[in-house]
């Protein structure tokens, strides 16, 4: 088991690897406007016909149409849900959703969570999934991605006043980048044996001579853009743990690589656009040594399994509660660390099943924000708003202005980055605490004492930190609850977009200035090293209380005989 668990993780990083360094180059072109040959053309005649212009835009207007962009996403989506009877498409004659599932799904879905309070199969429409989910999948993705692409441009600028124009970004995102890929994965699934079609459900009759009823539909075009915009949502219910959505081991090995896939590259694609690709480096083995470190434990505990089982004889390698026997105990682990590093709530396995130590270790790789990897874009500023705050920590050790990348970081930058990284902690909390004193919210916990506790911070910290993975066992599809988890998804993503931006509207009016004698060096070991041990320090001292009464207090229990 170690062997297999060594093979898989190396072999997994090398092939990440080998294909992120030639897409961040790719994307780096992207990021500098710098479209070639006929696809300039394209552009031109696009904006033009559009009646737009390519006018770099300042932060504040950049943020403008983002939030304008983004909040008429969720009115749409809503509206066309709450429609849904009366839209074509519809060979299971499903009716609209309540008010505040649809309000929930529109939130979810524009924000890059795609948390889903429903079964797909038995809820939305072909209709709904193509037009409503899936399109939202490729617009919020991009909408990471600009973001990410407007806070390199600041630090690359040497001084100027714009960080780029929002609707050439997200365009260009969606037609170069997100839409290309998006289609050669389809093809892949679909030969693998994810099914691609319009038909009604089949009648069959299975082996055993009852009658089962078959779920069709358009999977493999919603699969791909879930996994590689780190969405999420799933076609059906179970998500990729169903064998429509994910049915071989090569399929598996595909989704977890094309998850990571943007997220890696767009750190290649920052080094190179900055200057100096030891930065981008230094900001993947950061975020690869805290990776890999956390894939080790969730594999371990869950070998382990539960000593009540071992000690009456049997062997650990049978803890296949929740997951599916395709995958096996490793790929179970594994899939739970990339989809939770990442802000990707695809699973196949229940999160429910694992051990104490093995759902803790995702639930904690959600709650210091995703930034391991992370989600398309979101993952790359989030952890580069840890950098500037371990350089801060950095200058105030060694008596010295804090500076990154030859920008120096004042007052204002530190507050815009202390304001984004302590949004979502505040989310989580207080919606952990409010869901549960309040009557409506104890209501949909089935499990009481510490497992039950876990659920609700799960959910809570899948919703603030746009993850949506579950740890299921919590009935959420309540009005209380989808009203709760909209107000986390929305502030949590865009409550951590506009002081980035922010952010970037402030470096980029300052001037670049050359390394001198005493200008710390953040491409080194000992950089990543105050860098691993600064995201690891926020999360602790933010979530370790919480943590102790869940999935802590459960392992102790568990283990010490109760």
């Amino acid at each position: 088991m170690a062997a297999s668990g060594f093979l898989m993780i190396a072999s997994f990083m090398l092939v990440l690897l080998l294909l992120s360094k030639p897409l961040g180059n790719f994307i780096a072109q992207l990021i500098e406007g710098q479209p070639v040959g006929l696809l300039q053309r394209f552009d031109r005649g696009v904006f033009r016909t559009a009646g737009s212009s390519e006018t770099e835009m300042n932060w504040w207007q950049y943020a403008l149409a983002i939030m304008v962009f983004n909040i008429l996403g969720i009115v749409v989506l809503m509206v066309m849900l709450l429609a849904q009877g009366w839209l074509p498409m519809n060979p299971q004659n499903f009716g609209g959703l309540s008010w505040d599932l649809a309000f929930n799904t529109a939130v979810s879905f524009v924000s890059n969570t795609n948390w889903q309070a429903y079964s797909g199969e038995s809820t939305l429409s072909y209709f709904s999934q193509m037009i409503g989910l899936t399109v939202q999948n490729f617009l919020s993705a991009a909408t990471g991605i600009a973001v990410a692409f407007a806070l390199i441009r600041a630090f690359a600028r040497p001084s100027a006043h714009t960080i780029g124009n929002a609707w050439a970004d997200l365009w260009r995102i969606t037609i170069y980048l997100l839409l290309p890929i998006s289609l050669l994965m389809a093809l892949y699934f679909v030969s693998q044996g994810v099914i691609q079609n319009f038909e009604a459900y089949q009648h069959v009759t299975t082996l055993e001579g009852a009658q089962q009823l078959l779920p069709m539909g358009p999977v493999a075009s919603q699969e791909a853009i879930k996994m590689l915009g780190t969405n999420g949502g799933g076609f059906f219910g179970a998500n990729s743990a169903h064998p429509f959505e994910n049915p071989t081991a090569m399929t598996n090995m595909v989704q977890m690589l094309s998850i990571f896939l943007i997220p890696c590259a767009l750190c290649f694609a920052f080094g190179r656009v900055v200057g100096d690709n030891r930065q981008g480096h230094a900001l993947v083995w950061a975020m690869s040594v805290i990776f890999v470190v956390s894939v080790v434990v969730i594999m371990y505990a869950e070998l382990q399994g539960n000593p009540h089982f071992t000690q009456l004889g049997a062997n650990s390698n049978i803890n296949m509660e929740g997951k599916e026997s395709r995958f096996g105990i490793l790929a179970s682990s594994f899939f739970a660390a990339v989809t939770t590093a990442a802000s990707c709530g695809a699973v196949n396995a229940m999160h429910d099943s694992f051990t104490a130590l093995g759902g803790l270790v995702p639930m904690w790789l959600m709650q210091i924000g995703e930034v391991v990897f992370g989600g398309v874009g979101s993952g790359l500023y989030g952890m580069l708003l840890f950098v500037l705050l371990t350089v801060f920590i950095a200058g105030l050790m060694i008596g010295r202005t804090p500076e990154y990348l030859g920008k120096k970081i004042d007052v204002y930058d530190m507050k815009m980055t202390a304001l984004a990284i302590l949004v979502t902690p505040t989310l989580v909390l207080l919606g952990t605490a409010l869901a549960l004193v309040t009557d409506a919210g104890r209501a949909g916990i089935s499990n009481p004492g510490a497992h039950g506790f876990s659920e609700v911070l799960y959910a809570v910290s899948s919703a603030a930190n746009n993850n949506g993975s579950a740890f299921g066992g919590l009935s959420v599809n309540t009005p209380f609850y989808n009203v709760l988890l909209s107000v986390c998804m929305f502030f949590g993503r865009f409550g951590v977009i506009l002081p980035v931006l922010a952010i970037a509207g402030s470096l980029v009016a300052k001037k670049r200035q050359k390394a001198g004698n005493g200008t710390l060096p953040t491409s080194g070991p000992l950089f990543i090293g105050l860098l691993v041990g600064t995201v690891l320090l926020v999360g602790a001292l933010t979530f370790v209380p919480a943590l102790a009464l869940g999935p802590v207090a459960e392992h102790l229990q568990v283990w010490s005989g109760h």
